[in-house]
């Protein structure tokens, strides 16, 4: 083999080698550029992922946000309108209040009145003595009826006529004035207890409406409102 053969084997050679160097190169880079094509794909889908979630966190947090608001100025619009309601029930309550007053302005119906709360009382207390207590403006009106509603309570019960001391004492306190707007006051009516004090029955006007009032606030509500307040 001469020169001119060994020259040319050569430059066979290298084209061969260069060749595969350059296949590989080229495949090299392919599958580096696959596999940075992947990565950023992958990159960009993580980054995807994470504006998603904090996408959707933030959104719940308007969502519970306007939950919290929305319950919020519901309970305080209920509020309101329970307030309102209150309003309207107390007002009707102090207007029945300030009738109350005429009814101890009627000399001949008071009268009447009182001796059958004092029955009412003794019939509940049910003891031989008792001690009763009424405002002082009303004093003779009880002296005038005493003796008749003690006979009536021994007809009823069937006993002797019990012992019922007035208290000069101590009197109940007088009708509301514009002089005494905030003090205790009285529209009328008897307080009658065991001479021990351990029993008691409130027989004023102010405490039967309050009884009554509480017995038909249910309907009272309902007639007003349309419903029955829990």
């Amino acid at each position: 083999m001469n020169d001119a053969d060994v020259s040319k084997q050569i430059q066979q050679m290298v084209r061969f080698i260069r060749q595969e160097a350059e296949e590989k190169a080229n495949e090299i880079s392919v599958s580096a550029e696959e596999e940075f094509n992947i990565e950023k794909l992958q990159l960009v889908e993580a980054e995807k992922k994470k504006i998603r979630q904090e996408y959707e966190r933030k959104e719940k947090q308007v969502d519970v946000r306007k939950k919290i608001e929305y319950s919020m100025q519901l309970n305080a619009s209920r509020i309101k309108v329970l307030q309102a309601q209150d309003d309207v029930v107390n007002s009707m309550k102090e207007a029945a209040g300030k009738d109350l007053l005429n009814v101890s302005r009627d000399n001949h119906v008071y009268k009447k009145l009182l001796n059958d709360l004092i029955v009412q009382s003794l019939l509940r207390l049910k003891e031989p003595s008792v001690l009763l207590r009424c405002r002082k403006e009303d004093l003779q009106l009880v002296e005038s009826v005493l003796a008749s509603a003690k006979q009536e309570y021994a007809e009823k019960v069937k006993v002797h006529a019990p012992e019922v001391i007035i208290d000069k004492n101590v009197y109940l306190p007088p009708a509301p004035s514009h002089h005494n707007a905030h003090g205790p006051y009285c529209s009328g009516g008897v307080v009658l207890a065991s001479r021990d004090g351990k029993i008691v029955c409130e027989n004023t006007l102010d405490a039967r409406l309050d009884v009554v009032f509480r017995k038909k606030l249910p309907e009272i509500r309902k007639r007003l409102f349309g419903q029955v307040a829990a």
